[in-house]
């Protein structure tokens, strides 16, 4: 292939300090051509700096807005600017490995996917514990008409070395928005994605859409790639984390892809209301409990500080609503993909 017909759309997930680890990652391990877009949603100044000269160097477009971004405002940004066959919706803080790209594109091409997704590791070290293999994402429907959400994924917690050799190749109905390729043509049915779903099951609410519309969607096991989750390493990485993982972004998501697909308000949702606020207590309050209790479990400072967590992290989302509609872009008509390109050859 002498013309590109991938465009890589790389957005913030939850923070900043894997942007070096995984932006070479895939200059090192991608020999196909591609474009680039980079959409940097209020990178600390050292990420910034970084991101300009790497634009420079390697010729990709660096879009930055001067506010924190939710991760469908961030992909709808980059996706206003492709012109490709296919797009990859990617990660900062993911880890590819050789043959991702080339894997990914060969399954579109010969099954005619619309949507692939690679086999998905979580943590370091890289590439050993599987996070995600296909799953299910689907409307089940019981006696009394009352609609419910399930979701389900393959082989989570798994390791590679054991697993890989048994898997193959096969459709699916979910991949998640960490690492996928899409087939760029879906989105002029299908619109941009749906910005209301702002910070989890936005991967669920577009694979359900992708295959209503009549598409379909693949795992890849040949593609091996490995998203790295925080907690937030540095103090620049802390407010965009708490407002990425905030209570209420969380329950805005739920009831939207509730009322959105008519699902019942059932066990599903109920967990996960329960669980609001999780991750900042698992990758903030609990750190920081320890560090302060030399070591201990300090329960009267875990309740103390879980409850100061709550109140700032009200007033930070509070503000980031009030601030969000001045600023926001209008994103154009989506680009009809370039679809007179070379027949892909696996290299």
């Amino acid at each position: 292939m002498s013309q590109p017909i991938v465009t890589l759309i790389v957005v913030p997930r939850e923070r900043f300090s894997c942007t070096q680890a995984s932006l070479e990652s895939i200059y090192e391990h991608t020999k196909i051509p591609f474009k680039l877009i980079y959409v940097d949603g209020n990178s600390p100044n050292k990420v910034h700096r970084y991101l300009q000269t790497k634009a420079q160097e390697n010729n990709f477009k660096l879009i930055r807005t001067d506010y924190y971004l939710s991760p469908n405002h961030a992909r709808n940004i980059g996706l206003s600017h492709v012109d490709t066959k296919y797009l990859v919706f990617i990660d900062n803080d993911v880890i590819v490995s050789p043959g991702w790209l080339e894997a990914l594109i060969n399954c579109a091409e010969t099954t005619n996917a619309t949507v692939v997704g690679p086999l998905m590791c979580e943590k370091q070290p890289i590439h050993q514990r599987i996070h995600f293999a296909g799953g299910e994402s689907h409307i089940v429907i019981d006696i009394k008409g009352r609609r419910h959400l399930r979701e389900k994924m393959y082989k989570q917690g798994h390791q590679v070395s054991e697993l890989r050799p048994q898997l193959k190749q096969t459709e699916t109905e979910l991949a998640e928005f960490h690492c996928t390729l899409v087939r760029t043509e879906i989105f002029e049915r299908l619109g941009y994605l749906d910005e209301e779903m702002l910070n989890t099951k936005e991967h669920l609410d577009f694979c359900m859409n992708v295959i209503q519309a009549g598409g379909k969607v693949y795992f890849e096991p040949d593609s091996l790639i490995t998203y790295v989750p925080g907690p937030p390493l540095k103090w620049s990485d802390l407010h965009f984390y708490m407002l990425r993982w905030s209570d209420a972004w969380t329950l805005s998501s739920l009831q939207r892809i509730r009322a959105k697909w008519d699902l019942s308000e059932d066990g599903y949702f109920q967990t996960k209301y329960k669980k609001l606020g999780v991750r900042r207590v698992s990758t903030i309050i609990k750190p920081l409990v320890r560090k302060l209790s030399f070591g201990n479990e300090n329960k009267p400072l875990k309740r103390l500080l879980k409850k100061w967590d709550r109140k700032l992290n009200c007033f930070l989302t509070n503000r980031y609503a009030k601030m969000l509609p001045q600023h926001k872009l209008d994103l154009p008509p989506i680009k009809k993909a370039d679809l007179v390109v070379k027949e892909f050859t696996q290299v």
